[in-house]
């Protein structure tokens, strides 16, 4: 089945001084990680920003759900922001369990020396479970695909939107009660798939997977940049 890709910028609004600069979650991965793997970048991260009209490094705040090549593999891109992570996924990602290659493989090592120097320079924010990000943002640990995945919530006009990331894949995973072969803890994970949709209300039209097509042929789009504040054209149940 294919995959897609994405990185996602959350919009806020200040009372005072207006717009804040957007939040971003995860940051997709270069040319090197994409020849690795054999993967084909349809659309560098920058260009994608620009066309959504962000500049990368007004950006002061990126929010990485995990640390697997494809959700934290440009860093670099955002010299200027602080980088939110779980403590246990770093924690896992520098441990002796990534002695074993098969757990290691979707960790790119540069990347996660890349995040240790930053926490040298004072640029990375930890959270130990469930927090609170900033009013309409919450941070909700979902381990099982890694040891400290957090989804994250949005509040917006049409409700509580969870990008799941890869709690869920797809959402055949979720509807199907199917694992994605790649995880540390099979039940943690299950779990984590039913926390996920739980808290978009049990509403498959709330959640966002992390790798689903879907997204982008379910909801509002221009340029190929998705819309999940809005409402999807057809209910996601039916496009199943």
């Amino acid at each position: 089945m294919p995959l897609d890709y994405y990185v996602w910028a959350i919009h806020r609004a200040d009372d005072e001084t207006g717009s804040l600069p957007p939040v971003i979650v995860d940051t997709g991965f270069g040319e090197a990680a994409a020849v690795a793997r054999g993967r084909t970048i349809t659309r560098p991260v920058i260009e994608g920003l620009r066309d959504a009209g962000i500049d990368h490094l007004s950006v002061e705040d990126v929010i990485l759900t995990h640390l697997h090549y494809d959700h934290a593999g440009s860093l670099s891109l955002f010299p200027n922001a602080r980088f939110h992570v779980q403590d246990a996924e770093l924690a896992f990602a520098t441990s002796r369990r990534v002695l074993d290659r098969a757990t290691r493989a979707p960790f790119d090592g540069e990347p996660v020396a890349d995040l240790v120097r930053k926490l040298y320079r004072d640029h990375v924010v930890f959270h130990d479970g469930d927090a609170e990000f900033a009013p309409g943002i919450g941070l909700r640990l979902a381990s099982g695909h890694t040891a400290g995945l957090q989804v994250v919530c949005c509040e917006t006009a049409r409700g509580t939107v969870v990008l799941a990331s890869d709690a869920a894949h797809l959402y055949a995973n979720v509807t199907r009660g199917l694992a994605f072969p790649i995880f540390i803890d099979q039940p943690d994970y299950a779990r984590a798939q039913q926390r996920a949709l739980a808290l978009a209300g049990g509403s498959l039209d709330h959640l966002i997977p992390g790798h689903d097509p879907l997204v982008l042929q379910g909801f509002p789009a221009e340029n190929d940049i998705a819309r999940v504040d809005l409402p999807p054209h057809t209910s996601i149940a039916d496009m199943l």
